[in-house]
């Protein structure tokens, strides 16, 4: 991969503005780290006391921390237009499943908005482009409608970089965003979690993520009634109107600390194994991640992420700790009552450019 366009848009802090760097061919593994002003931006959903998203905010009502420090915020693209990648697992194991996925076309085309654009993917064990960005329905709704089962391999991570590198040339005044509706596993990718959470931030990529985990173990039960959730804790999102008991809030990352997972990836070596790298590409971005059991769940997820991404604020900002190299955490809040706010945990930053 060329350095000078991995490093078009957003370094790994979330760059609008990068510094030049070699021309030369690196894996995107290892040349990933560099120095300089970086601008960082930080989705932003606010959701009240019943989970609808609040959208009457601005600038000023928020307050947000970079390592515990108060940042000044200097911007907010929420209105800009979206370009979505829609990243569909279509192995065998999946068989009983795409049919539903066929019929939510048109609930995509709704959640594209005006000037929107949507690209769709396939993954097995091959990256099958559906369609590329288009706004046209007609497109989107025959890409989902040509969904059909492959392999039995089921290369995730693959299919993730190719969505991000898809989403890296688009404008900058446009939301880079991905959904992918898929099991949270990998089988059979030769890339790492490493190199795709790394060139997520590159492009300043948000994933959401369908997780069709629980769906397919209910489908195979005989041989997977006791399998572990493959869903970590916080990975569901739950109703709105659901008591949150202290657990409760912890496995909603209220409480919880992530920021151990994130560190440890980019801290140890590319082949470190990782068991569920949807939730993990999700909740590092920004993004939410949801579960579906039926038709009627499934467009219910689309339409809740179509809220979500609609109802946004993408706040931008300058660290003012950029000396700090290391894992930085990002902290948002509102000053209003009984709001709930999510954003991504934070960012990796290195203190040495790369030679």
């Amino acid at each position: 991969m060329n350095m000078r366009k991995l490093l078009v848009g957003l370094s790994i802090a979330g760059l609008l503005a990068a510094q030049d760097a070699p021309k030369q061919d690196a894996d995107p593994g290892d040349a990933k780290f560099i120095t300089g002003v970086k601008a960082v931006q930080a989705p932003v959903t606010v959701l009240d006391r019943n989970g609808d998203p609040v959208t009457n905010l601005n600038v000023l009502d928020f307050q947000l921390f970079d390592n515990g420090k108060v940042q000044k915020i200097t911007e907010d693209f929420a209105t800009h237009p979206l370009s979505l990648v829609v990243v569909v697992q279509a192995n065998s194991a999946v068989e009983k499943i795409l049919p539903q996925i066929q019929k939510v076309g048109s609930v995509f085309d709704l959640l594209a908005g005006e000037n929107g654009e949507i690209a769709v993917l396939a993954f097995d064990h091959r990256i099958q482009t559906m369609t590329g960005f288009t706004s046209d329905p007609d497109k989107i709704h025959d890409a989902f409608k040509k969904l059909k089962p492959g392999s039995w391999t089921s290369k995730l991570n693959d299919a993730t970089m190719e969505a991000v590198n898809l989403l890296r040339n688009r404008p900058l005044d446009r939301k880079r965003v991905m959904i992918i509706i898929s099991e949270d596993r990998d089988n059979g990718s030769g890339m790492h979690v490493r190199d795709v959470m790394t060139a997520e931030e590159f492009a300043n990529v948000v994933v959401y993520s369908v997780n069709m985990s629980h769906l397919i173990s209910s489908l195979t039960a005989p041989a997977e009634a006791n399998r572990p959730d493959p869903i970590p804790p916080g990975g569901t999102w739950l109703p709105a109107g659901t008591v949150m008991t202290p657990t409760l809030q912890m496995q909603q990352g209220q409480d919880g600390n992530w920021t151990p997972v994130f560190t440890e990836i980019f801290k140890a070596v590319k082949s470190i194994f990782v068991p569920n790298p949807l939730s993990v590409y999700t909740r590092y971005s920004g993004g939410r991640q949801y579960s579906f059991m039926n038709q009627k769940g499934l467009e219910q997820a689309v339409s809740k992420i179509s809220a979500d991404l609609h109802g946004q604020y993408l706040l931008t900002y300058v660290p003012s700790d950029q000396d700090e190299a290391g894992f930085h955490t990002i902290k948002v809040s509102v000053d209003k009552p009984d709001l709930k706010i999510y954003t991504r945990d934070g960012y990796w930053l290195a203190g040495k450019p790369l030679q």
